[in-house]
């Protein structure tokens, strides 16, 4: 069965409730209030099926003072009932709810005109022709026209088949986006608990399903589900749908919130947006305060209009506008969103979301203007290549998201995509050379070539201050580079410039091209470092005693001994530097001791410095060394030579 939601359009008392409930029997009204004063204050809802169609209406306020409750309801409708009563004509609200419907991209709908029993067929006649001068060169141009009576039944029939007719004029829309429900009612039933109502403009619900309340972010469960007063275990895409819920009670909830799957909205308190302004309003300045409703919300917020700060948008003009909102609030790109006037409340405008969570800054530079027009769907409208609007907007965000990328989870958050279009928008990406999946996130190539490069000349700069250094500990990289940066993008940049053998990768990063190597002056010192210690055999000195012999600098001396030591022409024990070639002169005689003789040998300290002339103070290093070395064991006082 094909479900589409119808929502009515039109002036207070041009019996916009009486239709309805001729078309289903029931009546829309709800509220004690509307049947005493005979007006629709908020939302009512009705529904009839006929074949394989289900009809849902939302049945909506006609007074000025009521149209945000209007507003709310024409969120995810699929067709609109545009009522005109042929005894009053077209009248304000009128006007302002099709400027709303079309804003909103409604996209079909059918005109009746009531009370048709009340006038002649000439006056009648004389209606339909303002009426069709009101829609031209809107959706609604060359919608059916149909005069009924809800009093009388003359046309209801005839206005039943003509919504019946509306399914072929409306697009499928898709099942398998994330689920998203804009909240119009929000109640308690006893024994049940919370129960919220809307039309679910994305994806299905299930009974048992977990999801979030946005802008909340708190957690519930789908304890029951009703479509059209039906217990159903699942509600589909175009539903008016009843949730009831687990997790929350009645008042921690309201309408404007958003029933969505985890990861399915963005939240935030700053829209980038496309706006245009209706005919009938006035020129919109450059940050002015207006009433922002978008789904089922009304926020107030101030425009910034793009590359005009000092001008204004005129009647009939578009722009690329961020909005900059009191509260924060749950949306995805694509949404259709309705800008009233702050005082009087009239509309003004109305667009798109271009981007949910944008970055702060300014709105008039020449970079912030190619922007958004990169972000624009209406820019690639020509570009047969699929989702070429959505690559060209992911491409522009990541470019200006720089090293920290984008997560992956945001292509539902922010732009609204099915699992399989995120997809296809990463492969497009990832095969055009534009972007790089590093673990959760997409970052642009760009920024990573950037990063790169800082890595490449950071450690030039490091191995021209010091040449003989085996370059930077790897944490200091990520520190100085790397400091605001997902710890994934710093292992994916160091991964791939050693695989391209630029830089060698352990503890610490360098250059693969760089050797450690002494100037003139080093070498020189070097020499006399060892000229000094090598007749001392295993007499070592300390820094000190270097010194002292060799008349050179500590810091001279200092940078000397990093190189002789990392070629291992010296070892370091404790203070004292001793030359490697009389360790290893030490160890093969011990071990030649050890051959000659018949069993194990034992040795003490004294042993060690009478055979090889040492005092205490170098004895005891050397014997550590030994230990370590494993040529001796330690037994109690003594030494056993292995």
């Amino acid at each position: 069965m094909r479900h589409i939601v119808v929502g009515t359009a039109g002036h207070i008392d041009h019996g916009k409730s009486a239709l309805v409930r001729a078309l289903t029997g029931t009546d829309p009204d709800r509220l004690k209030e509307e049947k005493a004063r005979g007006i629709t204050i908020d939302l009512g809802f009705a529904s009839y099926e006929r074949g394989d169609v289900s009809v849902g209406f939302v049945d909506v306020p006609g007074h000025e003072r009521f149209v945000k409750n209007m507003l709310a309801g024409a969120t995810g409708i699929d067709g609109l009932l545009f009522v005109v009563a042929a005894d009053e004509s077209v009248m304000p609200q009128t006007r302002e709810h099709l400027d709303i419907c079309r804003l909103l991209r409604v996209p079909a709908g059918v005109i009746a005109l009531t009370k048709c029993d009340l006038v002649d067929p000439e006056t009648l006649e004389l209606v339909r022709l303002e009426v069709r001068e009101v829609v031209a060169g809107t959706f609604l141009e060359k919608a059916p026209v149909i005069a009924v009576s809800a009093r009388t039944g003359d046309g209801v029939d005839v206005l039943r088949a003509a919504l019946d007719e509306l399914p072929h004029h409306v697009g499928h829309r898709r099942d398998d986006a994330p689920a998203r429900l804009p909240i119009d009612r929000v109640f308690s039933i006893r024994g049940f608990g919370t129960v919220v109502t809307g039309t679910l403009v994305a994806g299905t619900l299930t009974v048992g399903e977990d999801l979030v309340v946005a802008p909340r972010g708190r957690a519930v469960k789908v304890r029951g589900l009703q479509v059209h007063g039906r217990q159903v275990p699942r509600a589909s895409v175009g539903q008016r749908t009843a949730v009831n819920l687990q997790g929350l009670d009645v008042d921690e909830i309201a309408r404007g919130d958003t029933l969505a799957a985890e990861g399915a909205v963005s939240v935030s308190n700053r829209l980038d947006v496309t706006i245009e302004i209706v005919e009938s309003a006035r020129a919109l300045p450059h940050g002015a305060r207006v009433r922002f409703h978008v789904g089922t919300t009304e926020v107030l917020g101030r425009v910034s209009l793009v590359g005009s700060s000092n001008g204004s948008l005129p009647p009939g003009g578009r722009a690329y506008a961020r909005i900059r909102l009191e509260r924060p609030i749950a949306t995805v790109r694509g949404d259709r969103f309705v800008a009233r006037a702050y005082s009087p409340p009239l509309t003004i405008g109305g667009g798109a979301v271009l981007d949910p969570l944008p970055p702060p800054g300014a709105t008039q530079s020449k970079a912030t203007r190619a922007r958004f027009v990169a972000i624009d769907p209406a820019r690639h409208t020509a570009e047969r290549t699929p989702h070429a609007a959505d690559v060209a907007a992911l491409c522009a965000i990541l470019q200006q998201a720089g090293a920290g990328g984008v997560a992956r989870a945001a292509l539902s958050s922010r732009f609204g995509l099915p699992a399989s279009d995120a997809s296809a928008v990463t492969r497009a990406l990832a095969d055009a050379g534009e972007a790089l999946q590093v673990g959760d996130r997409l970052v642009a190539q760009n920024a990573i070539a950037a990063l790169s490069r800082a890595v490449v000349e950071l450690l030039s700069r490091h191995h021209q201050a010091d040449p003989l250094s085996q370059g930077l500990p790897r944490e200091e990289v990520r520190t100085r580079l790397f400091r605001y940066t997902p710890p994934a993008v710093f292992d994916e940049v160091v991964a791939s410039l050693h695989a391209e053998g630029r830089v060698s990768a352990t503890e610490r990063l360098a250059l693969t091209s760089h050797r450690p190597a002494l100037s003139a002056d080093e070498e020189e010192a070097a020499r006399r470092i060892e000229a000094a210690i090598e007749p001392r055999g295993l007499a070592a000195l300390t820094e000190a005693g270097l010194a002292e012999v060799t008349g050179l600098s500590p810091r001279v001396i200092a940078r000397a001994l990093v190189w002789l030591l990392r070629e291992k022409r010296l070892v370091r024990l404790g203070e004292l530097v001793v030359p490697a070639q009389q360790l290893s002169r030490l160890e093969a005689d011990l071990v030649g001791v050890r051959r000659a003789a018949s069993q194990s040998v034992l040795i003490d300290v004294s042993w060690f410095k009478e055979r090889y002339d040492l005092t205490r103070k170098h004895a005891i290093p050397l014997l550590e060394y030994l230990d370590r070395q494993k040529v001796t064991r330690r037994v109690g006082d003594k030494r056993e030579i292995l």
